[in-house]
């Protein structure tokens, strides 16, 4: 293979790695809160802001990249669980109302943040540099991120699947009276499942800092296509998220490099409308009829 082609499909596998990898960071969380909890967190992308503040705070006080990183996805969750305590857990059973109350912590988070860092967009630089590949250059950092993206996947399947708490956390959603009977706080697994929730989407916010401008407004920018990716991938927490990021990312990435972002994000709500269409309970609800 000349080394001209090799560089190309090494640049295109990066690119649609990285719109997949996005789209997982960002759906993680909030698939974590619907598929778990039944909860649509419209405050998530805000979770996702703090935490790139979070992380632009750690690296402006010296802490090296990786440390703040994990400090700032350690402060979101907290924050969550503090949310979770004051307001969500008054608001199970009451889709409406759970909507309504995020909707308004959004609004306030995103004043905040204008309050405590200002208006303008602000950045941290990218670390890695860039790989040389036939002529195409390839951010070292979009491999880091790619990487991540599958790591926390496969640490929220570890969770959920290997431990004693992800086997109690699907025992108080499912079946809570019966998990009170034989010892399970239901209240007190509901408030860690959405601290991971929460945690998940300062993670996300954390791992994108270094690539995208940090400012107040930044979750609006990924909270639509956090939900499409929800909706398409149904229930599902790890099933649902993995196929409704590969699909869409892909096809985002494809269609936005053959004409402009513009058409590719077009694609992607075309794309998601279908499917929902067709799948109503998501790409995981069909996955369990089949099953």
């Amino acid at each position: 293979m000349e080394a001209s082609t090799l560089g190309w499909v090494a640049n295109m596998a990066a690119s649609v790695g990285l719109s997949i990898a996005i789209l997982v960071l960002v759906s993680l969380g909030l698939s974590v809160l619907f598929g778990m909890m039944g909860i649509i967190n419209l405050a998530h992308g805000e979770f996702l802001m703090f935490g790139a503040f979070a992380t632009l705070a750690g690296v402006r006080s010296g802490l090296p990249l990786p440390i703040a990183m994990v400090l700032a996805t350690a402060v979101v969750a907290g924050f969550g669980w503090v949310v979770e305590r004051a307001l969500i857990r008054h608001l199970y059973g009451r889709l409406a109302d759970s909507m309504l109350a995020t909707w308004g912590l959004s609004l306030i988070m995103s004043q905040v943040a204008v309050y405590v860092f200002g208006p303008t967009t602000q950045g941290i630089p990218t670390p890695g540099g860039s790989l040389q590949v036939g002529g195409y250059s390839i951010s070292v950092y979009s491999i880091v991120l790619i990487l991540a993206a599958f790591a926390l996947l496969g640490m929220v399947y570890a969770v959920f699947t290997q431990t004693r708490y992800g086997v109690m956390a699907r025992a108080a959603v499912q079946r809570p009276q019966m998990a009170s009977a034989i010892g399970i706080d239901p209240r007190r697994i509901n408030a860690l499942t959405f601290m991971l929730g929460a945690g998940l989407a300062g993670a996300a916010g954390a791992l994108l800092a270094p690539m995208v401008g940090v400012m107040p407004t930044m979750g609006e920018a990924y909270i639509a296509r956090a939900f499409m990716t929800v909706v398409v991938g149904g229930s599902g927490v790890l099933t649902g998220a993995a196929a409704a990021s590969t699909l869409l990312g892909g096809v985002e990435n494809v269609v936005s490099y053959l004409s402009t972002p513009f058409f590719g994000q077009a694609a992607l709500l075309v794309l998601a409308i279908c499917l929902v269409r067709v799948m109503p309970t998501g790409i995981s609800g069909r996955l369990r009829r089949k099953l």
